[in-house]
């Protein structure tokens, strides 16, 4: 087994019970949401388009129920949209979902209020479900995946695009660029400098590559693998529940 990230009773660097984090959370997403795709190209110059893309790329294939779990303002949501698919945005911040809806193409989405550690779907009614950049915002991320295996169908496929650690040799500048740029962007931009120190603060406590391949193979899922994109910066992780 592995340890689950000690996620529960933190906000950045504070520590705090698990409900005030919680509500901090929504907070902070609620704060940022006019801006948040804004400040996500800045942060990454536009690169994080690129990764969705190939997420999109790799679940080309899959026709039904499709969700984009933490789906925000529906970026990635519109990748997915398709001939056969039902796409379900899932997030805590009604926010941000109202800036996703009322943007042009977005009419065919469904749009729902919830939590990662607790869906608002029935068991077995899923056939695909991807999060992107939003797993490691959730208080009990073993409890998270629980629960996507929970609502999957046997067979059905689960893909996460989360940030990662990235190569050796790029790890100093990415650190610097992460602890001093990014809160300074959100400052500039977005008004919320505290909002983007505690993203960053975030990522730095999310599991590497293989340690959160070890949470989805003890939370039931098969066929895990991974695979980095930009050295190692962000990482999609793969996986299923077993048919």
């Amino acid at each position: 087994m592995h340890d689950e990230p000690v996620l529960d009773r933190t906000f950045g660097a504070q520590s705090v019970s698990t409900d005030e984090r919680r509500t901090r959370i929504r907070s902070v997403f609620d704060a940022v949401a006019p801006r948040y795709d804004l400040m996500n190209d800045l942060m990454s110059m536009g690169i994080h388009r690129l990764w969705k893309r190939r997420l999109a790329r790799h679940v080309a294939d899959v026709r039904g129920r499709v969700v984009d779990l933490a789906g925000g303002t529906g970026d990635v949501a519109r990748l997915l949209q398709a001939p056969g698919r039902e796409v379900i945005v899932v997030d805590p911040s009604a926010a941000m979902m109202r800036v996703g809806a009322a943007r042009r193409g977005m009419q065919a989405i469904v749009w729902r209020e919830g939590e990662a550690e607790a869906l608002p779907l029935p068991d077995a009614s899923v056939d695909m479900l991807v999060v992107s950049f939003g797993l490691r915002n959730a208080t009990r991320i073993a409890q998270a995946l629980r629960e996507i295996h929970r609502v999957l169908k046997p067979g059905a496929r689960f893909v996460c695009l989360e940030f990662s650690r990235p190569a050796a040799w790029l790890a100093p500048a990415y650190d610097l660029y992460s602890r001093w740029v990014i809160p300074a962007l959100g400052a500039a931009v977005a008004g919320h400098p505290a909002a983007y120190r505690y993203l960053v603060e975030s990522i730095r406590r999310f599991p590497d590559q293989a340690g959160f391949a070890g949470l989805l193979r003890d939370a039931g899922f098969a066929d895990v693998r991974w695979e980095d994109l930009s050295f190692g910066i962000a990482c999609l992780h793969l996986g299923a529940r077993a048919r």
